[in-house]
């Protein structure tokens, strides 16, 4: 889906469940915000070929945050792709995407016997041994990358330790990752069950309020336009 010039948010399914990582390019390159579960590099390569991007133009993925739903391709693409890409990621999350620290949400330890016994094997299989890939660059709150108009990070804790938020300057679209969601066609705060820190995670939303936000891309629920800036408002002011 076409969200703005050279930003498209692509569409992938997991078991029937939709999840929207953002491409972002111009005539040199491309960059990917997230990358979907493992097994989905092909259905990523089809997405940029149906938004006119040939894969070889990625240059660089930004990691919003640890989750295996956000890294989980990063691996097969690095492997597929035989020039240099680029892996950025807020610090605090570093060492989980890299495999120095399991990662939060996908750690066997921090399940009762029960809730992991209930888990499918191919889920189990992942728990106990999480995508993973190296860094190369940290990011911090504020940094602007200067590509398409300006990339700036905000650091919006809670979900994850290192969790980020982006907003496209040029376009002034939010990509929230999973800062928020979208349900029944509306804004909305984080997932509870998912996130662990919600206290953090709702104060992180307060950083919203600055920006002059057209459009918001959510990683879980798609994509809004609908005075984003009341909904975001609002999020706020109720909690």
């Amino acid at each position: 889906m076409k969200v703005a010039k050279n930003v498209e948010m692509i569409e992938l399914n997991i078991q029937g469940f939709q999840i929207n990582p953002t491409l972002i390019w111009d005539e040199e390159k491309a960059i990917l915000v997230d990358t979907g579960m493992p097994g989905q590099v092909k259905a990523l390569q089809a997405a940029f070929e149906n938004a006119g991007v040939p894969f070889e133009k990625l240059k660089a993925v930004i990691l919003t945050h640890q989750d295996i739903d956000h890294i989980g391709s990063l691996p097969e693409i690095l492997q597929e792709c035989d020039w240099k890409i680029d892996v950025f990621a807020h610090k605090e999350d570093k060492p989980y995407i890299e495999g120095e620290k399991h990662m939060i949400k996908a750690d066997p330890n921090r399940l009762s016997k029960e809730a992991w016994e209930s888990l499918p094997e191919p889920m189990k299989a992942l728990y106990l041994n999480p995508p993973k890939a190296n860094v190369d660059y940290v990011l911090e709150d504020g940094q602007v990358l200067p590509e398409f108009g300006g990339i700036e990070v905000i650091f919006t804790p809670g979900h994850t330790p290192g969790h980020i938020s982006l907003y496209l300057q040029e376009s002034k679209t939010l990509i929230t990752g999973d800062a928020m969601v979208i349900g029944n066609g509306t804004l909305q705060g984080p997932v509870p069950r998912n996130t662990p820190d919600m206290e953090t995670a709702l104060k992180s939303l307060e950083k919203f309020i600055d920006y002059d936000i057209e459009s918001v891309i959510c990683y879980h629920g798609g994509f809004s336009n609908q005075n984003v800036n009341d909904q975001i408002a609002e999020i706020v002011k109720s909690n």
